[in-house]
């Protein structure tokens, strides 16, 4: 007997912000940080009790992550070596929010894909790695902001955000409590990034994607039905974090530290991450006794392109061609919970009908989420 949840995504959309940044822009900003840090602090280094900064270029960039680019809300304050922080001016609440703004141009993408409008959503999921604010939650704002009916709610899951998000919408509609879900991923990442790092201050972009989800037996052909879904979480304290609360104005002298914002212990999450998402991915295909090879498409999170292209060999015992597994972290950059959606839906309109398609994210926590789809 076939498994289904009998649900599909039936449209999807992509948005961005106009700003690029490059590498090249992005080192220029940094290294002339680190000549002021540097000369700041030039008679601690010269005693021995502080280290001096070391420099990023493009190169190493490329060769660490793959990143070539990232889309970002400003730079201006990215390439200040005074600042080396965005210049993202407060609103007033009843404006619309930055990444209300960002789920709506999404949205506004899927909705005609899909061929609907805000009036025919009852459900809104937003998932994101890091929220603007606790609440109103911002879904609640999307859902007003589009005209759409029903409920909305936000939910936290660092990179698996996305897929986690998706899956709540899924399991909502096929439960019947919600007969057109929209999932919004709006990844405003550069606003909780350590732009003074250089392990991480390339890491992350800007962007916002979303999916429509509705019941198979509405779907148009070439939409995507979700046959299975599948979470999994391990707890991992200090391997990639974000220490940013409601809490730290309660403890002055931490208040500012650079825990309260985007640090990793890199190698040791590439080392950890790898085989896990491999044996995560290869579980989930053998409870529909699928082949890896039989998967014509791994649309994986993008956080880095050794540990796609590693984490694609694990599960198929070979190279994974572009093709099969698409990179869009050189142009987007890392956007956190999104990748894997954004790679979806820049990555599908090729594949004929009956291809099967794996969405996948890993993330902290640690966090996995992944979908298994078929075109229809």
């Amino acid at each position: 007997m076939r498994t289904t949840t009998a649900t599909s995504i039936t449209g999807h959309g992509v948005w961005h912000p106009e700003t690029i940044l490059t590498n090249e822009e992005l080192c220029e900003g940094f290294n002339a940080f680190v000549d002021l840090d540097n000369a700041k602090h030039a008679a601690e280094i010269a005693a021995g009790t502080r280290k001096a900064l070391q420099k990023s270029s493009a190169e190493f960039i490329v060769k660490a992550s793959g990143i070539k680019q990232r889309y970002v809300q400003d730079k201006t304050g990215l390439v200040d070596p005074e600042r080396m922080c965005p210049n993202i001016p407060d609103r007033a609440e009843d404006q619309l929010s930055y990444q209300a703004e960002y789920a709506v141009n999404a949205a506004v993408k899927a909705l005609a894909q899909a061929g609907r409008t805000g009036e025919d959503v009852d459900l809104v999921v937003l998932g994101a790695s890091n929220l603007q604010r606790l609440y109103p939650a911002l879904a609640i704002e999307v859902q007003n902001a589009l005209g759409a009916r029903g409920y909305g709610f936000d939910i936290s899951l660092g990179c698996s955000a996305a897929t986690g998000a998706a899956q709540l919408a899924i399991q909502a509609v096929r439960l019947g409590q919600a007969k057109c879900a929209l999932v919004v991923v709006p990844e405003l990442t550069t606003g909780h990034m350590n732009w003074r790092d250089r392990d991480s201050h390339f890491i992350f972009g800007d962007a916002a994607v979303s999916l429509v989800i509705e019941p198979s037996e509405r779907a148009k052909p070439g939409s995507w039905e979700v046959l299975s879904t599948q979470m999994l979480s391990k707890w991992s304290p200090s391997t990639i974090r974000n220490n940013r609360g409601y809490l730290d104005r309660c403890d002055p002298a931490n208040e500012h530290n650079d825990d309260k914002l985007f640090h990793q212990q890199g190698r040791r999450v590439f080392k950890e991450v790898v085989p896990m998402a491999s044996k995560f991915i290869a579980d989930h295909l053998a409870t529909h006794e699928l082949e890896p090879t039989q998967i014509t498409r791994y649309w994986l999170h993008q956080a880095n392109q050794s540990m796609n292209q590693l984490i694609a060999k694990y599960v198929l015992g070979r190279e994974a061609t572009r093709t099969e597994a698409p990179l869009i972290l050189d142009q987007y950059g890392n956007t956190a919970s999104a990748g894997s959606l954004i790679a979806f839906s820049h990555h599908n309109e090729d594949l004929p009908a009956g291809a099967y398609g794996m969405m996948a994210s890993f993330g902290a926590g640690y966090s996995l989420g992944s979908l298994l789809l078929q075109k229809q």
